[in-house]
């Protein structure tokens, strides 16, 4: 099978010859490969980008392609900047102990002001230019790889960066006219964007919003379901209208219980990250493994930056052991692998998987 071949078959419940894998990085952990692999270095945007050369050296079977809010991240590491959502960002550095790191981080939210909501112009989600590089992925990989169109930070974390996460808090307990309106900005461009990369045919649309923390909901399951499920409800709907056979993934970092059963319901494939902390795998394969596949679950919270070797592979073939058979399974980090994870611990995750991952499970 070829990437493409394996991960569909995965995600049709069905099992492939191994199960699929996939990694993306900050560009600090993605220039250490870079460096390994004797590849040429350059910012890439780890959602996607225009350059594809490590992830396919490397072997990923998924290939991305961002468009929207997630490309307003790590634009420039030199100095601060503003997007074309008009969001300020400021360059944070930090120290690990594999090295120093940074990230970007809002500065400043445009719509933090009540008097800048209605003369509030978003970026055109139709400009073609903005398409080229996902045009040229599905061209140039498209038959041998799953290509994912990427459209996270859907509603509501891109909500939250235009008008500053306690405003947005406050309106959606007392505001509800405000916090429509504010929703409503990504919720239109991002939906335009989805339909725009199932046109282009892709094999995924990647859509979500950080809405857990560790032990619980950031907002109430209620208030989830009354802003931001019918938004959500309507672009898996328009995306599946295009391509019948598309597969929506939906990312949430944390513990989200309360809300799987209605993302399910309005037609959900495939749930990522699944951190281990927050939520537990083995349940969620067990009670949703039928009609959800689950795409992550390799912690990066303490096991692949302060494991040891033998902790990441065993963590691996726990996994693989209790989330693969049947398929519905593509193996992954939880978030973007990052400066602090050593090679040494990346390429024990990774060489398990090609090792232990092969069907039928044998771990």
């Amino acid at each position: 099978m070829n990437s493409k071949q394996r991960v569909l078959t995965a995600l049709d419940h069905l099992e492939p010859d191994r199960v699929p894998m996939v990694s993306s990085f900050t560009p600090e952990f993605a220039s250490k490969l870079k460096k390994y692999f004797g590849l040429r270095d350059s910012l890439v945007n780890p959602h996607g980008g225009i350059e594809h050369d490590l992830e396919v050296r490397l072997g990923n079977d998924i290939l991305q392609t961002a468009q929207g809010f997630a490309n307003s991240y790590y634009q420039n590491f030199d100095h601060g900047y503003t997007d074309d959502w008009g969001i300020e960002w400021k360059i944070v550095g930090y120290q690990t102990s594999k090295g120093p790191g940074k990230y970007t981080e809002i500065a400043n939210n445009p719509l933090s002001d009540d008097s800048c909501i209605e003369s509030y112009l978003p970026p055109d989600p139709l400009d073609e230019k903005k398409y080229e590089s996902s045009k040229k992925l599905v061209q140039d990989f498209g038959e041998t790889h799953a290509i994912m169109g990427v459209i996270v930070c859907t509603v509501f974390e891109t909500a939250w960066a235009l008008r500053g996460l306690d405003k947005l808090m406050i309106d959606l307990a007392l505001n509800e006219d405000t916090a429509q309106k504010i929703l409503d900005i990504p919720f239109k461009y991002h939906l335009e964007a989805g339909k725009k990369l199932a046109g282009l045919g892709v094999d995924m649309i990647w859509t979500g919003d950080d809405v857990g923390g560790q032990n619980s909901m950031m907002i109430s399951p209620q208030t989830w379901k009354k802003f931001l499920k019918p938004r959500m409800a309507t672009i898996f709907e328009e995306v599946k209208k295009i391509n019948k056979d598309i597969k929506i993934a939906y990312h949430s970092d944390g513990y989200i219980y309360p809300i799987i059963d209605d993302l399910i319901e309005i037609g959900l494939d495939v749930l990522n990250p699944v951190q281990p902390k927050s939520m537990d795998p083995n349940y969620l394969k067990k009670r949703y493994g039928k009609n959800l596949s689950l795409w992550g679950t390799i912690d990066i919270q303490h096991t692949l930056p302060f494991g040891t070797e033998q902790e990441v592979a065993d963590e691996v073939k726990t996994r693989i052991k209790n989330l693969a058979p049947g398929g519905g399974f593509i193996i992954a980090p939880t978030h973007n692998v990052q400066i602090d994870t050593s090679i040494e611990n990346f390429f024990a995750f990774w060489n398990t998987v090609k090792e232990y991952g092969r069907y039928p499970i044998n771990t």
